[in-house]
């Protein structure tokens, strides 16, 4: 018997509950990468390294699925090294973007205050928000939700992505391609329009002074190392990718994703994610709202492209397939049974079976004679 199998075979319909003994095996697993998890957190800093993310991510799914051969779990490693190694490259190449020119900042400031200077005494909502609502000497709740916030842009995306992955591979796919096509969109921008956000343009005088407190939050709760990686990434990264905004245009795109298998009345609830990281960006220093508003825009972009790419592309492979079976042949000449080509008539033959010559099948003439007279 012939047994053919994948490496990570396509999600099966759901079926009876797990046993106990794999509820049980499961949950030890999930505690002790949650666990490590943590650990790492403080010793190390949050994930928002892409390596150091899929590391984690990895994890995550073989102590999901530790009754799983390791085929099954290479299997990951398969499919997301390609995409670990692109968000690497997005990475560095953002870094390069502005090819030594100065970023553009004041259009986007004049913008923030065309739109909300008439009820901000005539201020971008960055600086309106810090002198309401910043403190440099304490730490409010909203401090700690914008750093948590701000965290799970590096997080919420790649999590949807691995639900996914182990549920429906094929809605992976159309997310990965989704995905691919917004963040490359945001860079080839970045490219072409260099842009700094807030905090920039303040310490070069084009602003107050706006503080960066995208991670002080975590130190309400002790937790000083919880940012390293993250602010070691913001230090080292170039400031020219403030249009648009990929932090939350990735928030929206996860939360556009799923609108269509969820309940209507969850959507105010899914959607308050996108407001949330618009206001954490803005009151953070991070991004003007115009960068927030092209990056929303990028997100409709995407989904009228790739999709309109996925219908003509399926329409290609549908005219294809009558061309790719195999070509009809011209119908064969009717083979008559053995019992009608008894005594049929011959081409060339008179009634009697003999053909033109006087020759009968045989070859011979009514003498009995060939053709040679012998």
């Amino acid at each position: 018997m012939l047994v053919t199998v994948t490496d990570t075979p396509p999600a099966s319909p759901p079926g009876p509950p797990a046993p106990e003994g794999l509820r049980r095996r499961r949950l030890v697993a999930m505690s002790i990468w949650s666990v490590a998890f943590v650990a790492g957190w403080f010793l190390i800093g949050l994930p928002t390294d892409p390596l150091y993310a899929f590391a984690w991510l990895w994890a995550a799914t073989i102590a999901w699925r530790s009754d799983r051969p390791w085929r099954t779990h290479l299997g990951f490693a398969r499919d997301w090294l390609p995409v670990v190694v692109l968000l690497a490259l997005y990475n560095l190449s953002r870094g390069f973007a502005d090819n030594g020119a100065t970023p553009h900042a004041m259009e986007l400031i004049v913008a923030d205050r065309w739109m909300f200077g008439w009820a901000m005494d005539g201020q971008v909502p960055t600086i309106w928000l810090q002198q309401h609502l910043y403190d440099p000497d304490a730490i409010h709740w909203w401090d700690v939700g914008v750093s948590w916030v701000y965290f799970s842009h590096f997080v919420v995306t790649l999590a949807a992505a691995v639900v996914l992955w182990l549920r429906e591979r094929a809605r992976w796919a159309a997310f990965m391609r989704r995905w691919g096509f917004l963040c490359a969109s945001g860079l080839v921008t970045y490219f072409i329009y260099p842009a700094a956000p807030p905090w920039w343009a303040a310490q070069y005088g084009m602003l107050e002074e706006v503080a960066r407190i995208s991670t002080r939050g975590w130190k309400e709760f002790g937790m000083h190392g919880a940012g390293n990686l993250l602010n070691a990434g913001q230090i080292a990264s170039n400031p020219v990718a403030a249009m648009p905004s990929l932090h939350t245009a990735w928030a929206l795109f996860v939360v556009v994703f799923f609108l269509g298998v969820t309940r209507r009345r969850w959507w105010p609830l899914l959607l308050c994610y996108p407001l949330a990281m618009t206001f954490t960006l803005v009151y953070a220093g991070e991004h003007y709202v115009i960068d927030v508003l092209v990056g929303w825009a990028y997100v409709g972009l995407t989904f009228l492209a790739v999709g309109l790419a996925e219908r003509w592309w399926a329409a290609r492979k549908a005219r294809r397939r009558p061309s790719e079976a195999e070509p009809a042949t011209a119908d064969p000449e009717p083979v008559d049974p053995p019992s009608a080509t008894i005594g049929a008539q011959r081409p060339g033959q008179d009634e009697s079976g003999q053909d033109e010559s006087g020759q009968d099948e045989t070859g011979q003439d009514e003498t009995g004679q060939d053709g040679t007279g012998q």
